[in-house]
């Protein structure tokens, strides 16, 4: 494939992954936030603050949006993900559509329903966070028909591991919910699956490991490569919650580095050195 000029709006922790993972093949990487010292060698960098809508015009071949909110409340949501998405895509417009465009959901617009969930369930979040995120998710289609949603579900894979944390104090809350997850080498291998894979991709995917699981477990997991007692649970015991599939995205032919819980944390305990396994 000849190179390309893909932009990353947001570009944090997945957006660089996603760009280094696209200078290795060749293409030219321009990365959007407001704080571009922080973008590794080979990146271009346009300083704008995407929610005041100050950004000049992007031209674009391949476009990532990965945004992260200054504030978790609505206003802060609403602010990043309708106000920056809106004025990012017509910064992006303004020289031409992308061939191919991925947006950067999240798996929290399927809100309380429970049990195996999918592209194909309806959702219809009452909470406001949740909400937003359907609102920018339809001004990504509308702006950009043939682009794709990502929902991710739980990113994990940074050093700041807040579950070790957890084990190593004892805790064990709620270990019957059932939870979703993926690495976030995995998460940003598959936004660079679907902007340069032969066939089109659909319109929307669902973005998790293979193997939802119970916090218990995994919790008990932890412990167990850690050489730690396992922490004793507190609340419901029972399984409850959502369960989130991802066999359209396994369908496309994207591999995965992590497929269950199992085999991302005890790579990522060996990195920080946590797991007596290492050595």
């Amino acid at each position: 494939m000849s190179p390309l000029r893909a932009v990353l709006l947001g570009c944090g922790d997945l957006g660089i992954r996603v760009g280094t993972a696209l200078l290795a093949s060749g293409h030219e990487v321009t990365g959007v936030r407001r704080t571009v010292a922080a973008l590794p060698e080979g990146f271009a960098g346009v300083s704008a603050d995407l929610a005041n809508g100050d950004v000049p015009d992007l031209a674009a071949d391949l476009l990532v949006i990965t945004m992260t909110p200054d504030r978790r409340d609505p206003t802060g949501y609403r602010t990043t993900y309708v106000d920056g998405v809106r004025h990012g895509l017509e910064a992006v417009l303004r020289a031409g559509a992308p061939r191919r465009a991925v947006l950067v959901s999240s798996t929290s617009v399927y809100g309380d329903l429970e049990g195996d969930l999918d592209e194909r369930t309806v959702v219809a979040p009452q909470a406001d966070r949740p909400k937003i995120l359907l609102e920018s998710e339809a001004l990504f289609h509308e702006a950009i028909p043939h682009g794709s949603i990502l929902r991710l579900s739980g990113l994990y894979g940074s050093p700041d591991n807040r579950l070790v944390r957890t084990v190593r104090e004892g805790a064990n809350p709620d270990p019957g919910r059932w939870t979703n997850r993926i690495h976030r080498q995995d998460a940003a291998a598959a936004i660079v699956h679907l902007l340069t894979m032969g066939e089109e991709p659909a319109a929307l995917y669902v973005g998790t490991d293979d193997a939802p699981a119970l916090a218990g477990d995994v919790r008990d997991f932890v412990a167990d490569e850690l050489g730690v007692d396992r922490p004793s649970p507190t609340g419901a015991l029972e399984p409850h919650g959502r369960r989130m599939r991802n066999a359209r995205l396994r369908a496309t032919g994207l591999q995965l580095r992590y497929p269950t819980y199992r085999e991302g944390y005890r790579a990522q305990l060996l990195v920080d050195g946590e797991s007596p396994r290492g050595g």
